[in-house]
């Protein structure tokens, strides 16, 4: 009973760790939106240029996410959460002495994109995947997705705060410092391997050709596509959206606050609601909540009412999308390798974030507005709603005979 007792502590200590690396790497990267207006206003760069940045930062994240879960599945998730976060501090640093575009893509895209991808929250999953009983596990993806959401709620404001006392150059270097605090927390975070079902019998490549040869992880991973296509968008531009509608900047950061509230609900009540009903099914109410949110939001006048119901709206179902997508792919395949296979269905999820990011200020550039983008983003959300529909959920019948 007393060894019980010590091993439930551990672990809860374990997702208290891993919670505080999410809050952080979340935390700060919702930040860089409130960047956007003023940096290229001063820097004399139309909105593409920041776009292009953060869309191929969102590109290189999901790149190297595969290459990051790879490693860590074979030697740990600690060193690579290290690795990561320094090279995630380094890049926001660069990004406050970038004087040229090509130098924004390579500290604010490449650098802080490779940098996400080991200092990742799918690690963290994946390693606490490995650690907790399958009965549990959807919770604790849920509390650690959360995490990310109350780094949103409480860093935004706070970079807010450092964008309206020092100016960006200075939030930004002090963004880097906070975000430096992810290689100490790493050390809590070694995600050894242990047996699993059926594990030992397969090797890493054996396991990518096995999901592959699944329709429902191509299903899984083109609804994630649609993911990262809403929140890079609404992330990025929302603030800046916001105020070409005439209203106070300070209301974008308090719009990005309030998703990460009510997305620790949402994040939280999905985890839960994941061991008692199908995952494809509440996937699928996701994505169809997500695409009348946004028409009603669109369509009705845009006053700062409209704008935190819209925020409180998108919140709940936010990151909702990360328990059940990965919940998904642990029960399907295993924990073994986890970190793998949800890096390439991440990296689908950093492919939309690359479009909706990139397109919404290139067509912002060439119309002055985002209208377009809005409806594409709610067709891609019914999109969702259908593509997840037909994923069979069933473990693999390794896992079954492996029992």
């Amino acid at each position: 009973m007393g060894q019980t007792g010590s091993l439930r502590r551990n672990i809860w200590f374990l997702v208290i760790m891993g919670g505080l690396i999410s809050m952080l790497g979340f935390g700060i990267r919702a930040n860089f939106g409130l960047f956007l207006a003023p940096m290229s206003a001063d820097l004399g760069w139309g909105r593409e240029v920041f776009a292009l940045s953060m869309a191929i930062q969102n590109l290189m994240w999901g790149l190297g996410q595969p290459i990051a879960g790879m490693i860590a599945d074979r030697y740990g998730t600690g060193r690579v959460l290290a690795a990561g976060g320094l090279l995630y501090a380094l890049g926001i640093y660069g990004m406050a002495h970038a004087s040229t575009p090509g130098m924004f893509h390579i500290t604010g895209g490449f650098m802080v994109g490779l940098g996400m991808s080991g200092a990742s929250f799918s690690l963290v999953l994946a390693a606490l995947g490995r650690m907790v009983s399958e009965e549990r596990r959807n919770l604790v993806f849920g509390v650690c997705t959360a995490a990310g959401s109350l780094g949103q709620f409480f860093l935004v404001p706070i970079g807010q705060a450092f964008l309206a006392a020092y100016g960006w150059p200075t939030a930004l270097m002090l963004l880097a410092l906070m975000v430096a605090m992810i290689i100490p927390l790493s050390t809590a975070m070694r995600g050894r391997p242990v047996a699993q079902p059926g594990a030992a019998k397969q090797s890493m490549g054996q396991a990518l050709t096995e999901a592959r040869q699944h329709s429902g992880y191509i299903y899984l991973t083109a609804g994630f596509f649609v993911c990262g296509f809403h929140i890079s968008f609404i992330g990025t531009h929302f603030p800046a959206y916001i105020t070409d509608k005439g209203l106070a900047p300070e209301l974008g950061a308090q719009a990005l606050a309030m998703v990460g509230l009510f997305n620790l609900f949402g994040a939280i009540l999905a985890g839960v609601l994941g061991n008692r009903y199908k995952k494809k099914n509440l996937l699928s109410w996701i994505y169809l909540a997500r695409a009348v949110f946004i028409a009603l939001f669109i369509m009705l006048p845009i006053t700062p009412t409209t704008v935190l119901i819209f925020s409180a709206a998108m919140g709940l179902t936010w990151l909702s999308t990360v328990p059940l997508t990965s919940g998904i792919v642990a029960q399907v395949f295993g924990p073994r390798y986890m970190g793998t296979l949800f890096g390439f269905v991440f990296l689908s999820h950093q492919l939309g974030s690359f479009l909706g990011v990139w397109l919404g200020g290139k067509l912002f550039d060439q119309t002055g507005s985002y209208d377009v983008i809005w409806w594409l983003g709610i067709a891609l959300g019914l999109f969702a709603a259908l593509v997840h529909l037909p994923i069979d959920e069933r473990p693999a019948a390794r896992l079954s005979t492996a029992q």
